[in-house]
């Protein structure tokens, strides 16, 4: 019988008023997915939908930019996973209207 190969990860999560970083072993081949899941940060935090909550390991989205899905990335040895968010506002759209305002300030000023 062969002994599994443990590995140990990290999963995060934070809110401006609570920030979890929980560390767990996990055998090798766990999935970002199953390591959310074991974590118990989804007891902590029951607003998470870990089906539809982007993820990410060390601020790279999974499924985005060739990397795999959350239930298909298997974690590397010190890997931390970290569950986002949604956004309440684009960013973009917030910095538009921060510009247009300024420029609105700066006119008043000059004329």
């Amino acid at each position: 019988m062969s002994a599994e190969t443990m590995i140990t990860v990290e999963g995060a999560f934070a809110r401006p008023d609570k920030q979890v970083l929980k560390q767990l072993s996990v055998p090798q081949g766990t999935t970002a997915m199953d390591a959310v899941k074991q974590s118990g940060i989804l007891d902590i935090f029951p607003e998470i939908d870990a089906n539809s909550d982007k993820m990410g390991v060390f601020s790279q989205v999974l499924g985005t930019k060739g990397l795999e899905e959350p239930a298909a990335y298997q974690l590397q040895p010190m890997d931390r996973v970290e569950i986002y968010r949604p956004l309440i506002a684009d960013p973009k759209e917030v910095r538009r209207r921060r510009a247009a305002e300024a420029a609105a300030k700066a006119a008043e000023k000059s004329g």
